[in-house]
């Protein structure tokens, strides 16, 4: 069985991405992150391009992987200069990693236009450079950028710089969709082409997504013949983003039967702790790893997925480390929250009073504007405490919202004080924060922080606000939904109300109860 490599570029391609900046403590994590899923190489970034990056491969050394190989990224020397006089290249040996990829260009366009020199010194340029790594030990990764392109408008070009770096020696022949313009079944042609040159020879793959076909067109290649696949685990990248690892791995594993290192089990996960690393949410609609992937509320689907998995699921959901979900909504019945109780409540059948008394309970929050299929751990808490199995824990006392302008503390335009009770004893506090939602945050954490240090750990990643109805204006009720994070795993609490401080508060104590309640569930007894 071939063994597939998987070579991810969060932190070089992917930190190229709109709104993506990484410290190097991010870079740390997300190393350490993607070497306990287990790819096989991590392209660290450029030694040579920024501060940074030169900080980071210093702090790198000290660290032990247990599955990775640290890539070091540059480009081929410059036109007119020696490799072992080049500075950008001499930097590449300073980042002391096994492994170094290099790219050169492979479209004459660019060579010409962009580059600005000869074809024939570009090829120079590529079999220089190869061989001043080889002969310093290095394993070398060839990027052969835009090679499709260059493939499609001159072939005979684009397979002289391929051979320059073959000839020059190099590890690995990747071929790259650099503009994200091409179709699969292009892509599959010409890598199998590529693969047929080069029977030997290791050849990878790096797809854009520009045309929304980057994973597509990587399981083409795969299919075609390439050991190698180059993505972003989550998708980020230049432009439209780079290939998305977390959907071409269980591809690979679970579609396609072949072999490629990655614990699956942990794949949400993954993916969850480096969206937080890059500051973003986790888009739901992600297959395999994404809140809806598994995610059911037709009537027919529930019922059909309840009796047999695969009736509405293409793979499990804990083949990947997700889960099932029931979403909840008005047009729910009794067996749809029977499914979705299971998990909650697995003692109640159909006939059970609790059931029918929380359909209704349901369907009347739902007519007051609660909307449950997005918040489910709301849900859960909503059911907890219509079966008298939840203790608060902490009780409102009082709070008062008050705001500035012109703003007295910098950007802090505004200031909460709030009194909470926990097992009888009373804590008031006071914040100040931008906005009146994030001083009352700022203040219900720093009163709970005295009883559960533990939520220290918990912040709000997503805070969300819907009118539901313009006819009173300004005295509309509003929907709040949050969703919050202890950078393990992430819900969403929902709240309603004319007052759109009170329907966040509803939501912010949600859910906060809602994972006090969680880690109490699962605490070991004492």
């Amino acid at each position: 069985m071939r063994k597939l490599e998987i070579f991810d570029s969060t932190l070089r391609d992917g930190a190229q991405g709109e709104g993506i900046s990484f410290s190097v403590s991010d870079k740390i994590s997300i190393v350490k992150a993607l070497d306990e899923f287990g790819v096989d190489y991590i392209e660290a970034g450029n030694p040579g391009s920024n501060p940074k990056d030169i900080e980071f491969f210093q702090r790198v050394k000290g660290l032990t992987l247990k599955n990775a190989r640290l890539c070091a990224f540059g480009s081929t020397c410059r036109k007119g200069v020696k490799a072992e006089e080049d500075q950008n290249i001499l930097s590449l040996l300073t980042a002391d990693t096994a492994t170094v990829s290099i790219f050169g260009k492979a479209w004459d366009l660019h060579v010409l236009q962009v580059l600005g020199t000869s074809l024939k010194e570009n090829l120079r340029l590529v079999s220089d450079s190869v061989e001043f790594f080889k002969a310093h030990g290095k394993e070398v990764i060839f990027d052969a950028e835009h090679f499709f392109d260059g493939y499609r408008e001159n072939p005979a070009y684009a397979l002289k710089v391929l051979s320059a770096a073959h000839q020059a020696g190099a590890d690995v022949l990747c071929l790259c969709d650099t503009n994200g313009g091409m179709l699969p079944d292009a892509i599959h042609d010409v890598v199998q082409k590529i693969c047929s040159l080069y029977p030997d020879t290791r050849i990878g793959v790096h797809c854009h997504n520009d045309a929304g076909c980057a994973v597509a067109s990587s399981l083409l290649a795969v299919r075609a013949g390439a050991v190698q696949v180059q993505g972003t685990f989550t998708g980020i990248g230049e432009r439209c983003g780079n290939a998305d690892l977390s959907s071409i791995i269980p591809g690979i594993r679970l579609k396609m039967g072949l072999h490629c290192i990655g614990d699956l089990s942990n794949l949400r996960h993954t993916a969850i702790r480096l969206s937080e690393l890059c500051n973003m949410s986790l888009y739901a609609g992600k297959p395999y790893v994404g809140a809806s992937a598994f995610a059911h509320k037709g009537g027919m689907h529930i019922d059909g997925v309840s009796k047999l998995s695969c009736s509405f699921e293409h793979v499990p959901p804990d083949a990947v480390g997700n889960e099932r979900r029931f979403l909840m909504s008005e047009v729910s019945g009794r067996t749809t929250v029977l499914a979705k109780l299971s998990s909650i409540a697995p003692g109640l059948n159909k006939e059970s009073p609790e059931v029918a008394a929380i359909v209704t309970q349901l369907k009347e929050l739902e007519h007051q504007g609660f909307q449950f299929e997005a918040a489910d751990a709301s849900f859960e808490l909503m059911v907890t405490r219509a079966l008298k199995h939840f203790t608060p824990h902490f009780t409102l006392g009082m709070y008062r919202i008050s705001g500035e302008y012109p703003y007295p503390d910098g950007d802090k335009s505004a200031s909460a004080m709030l009194s909470i009770q926990v097992d009888g004893q009373q804590e008031t506090t006071a914040a100040m924060g931008n906005g009146p939602v994030h001083a009352l945050d700022m203040a219900l954490r720093k009163a709970l922080a005295v009883f559960y240090p533990e939520l220290n750990k918990v912040r709000l990643i997503d805070y969300k606000v819907r009118v539901l109805t313009g006819r009173a204006a300004t005295a509309s009720s509003v929907r709040v939904l949050i969703e919050s994070s202890d950078g393990e795993s992430t819900w969403t609490t929902v709240g309603v109300s004319t007052d759109i401080i009170a329907a966040s508060w509803q939501a912010l104590s949600d859910s906060i109860e809602y994972i006090l309640h969680k880690k109490e569930a699962v605490a070991p007894c004492p």
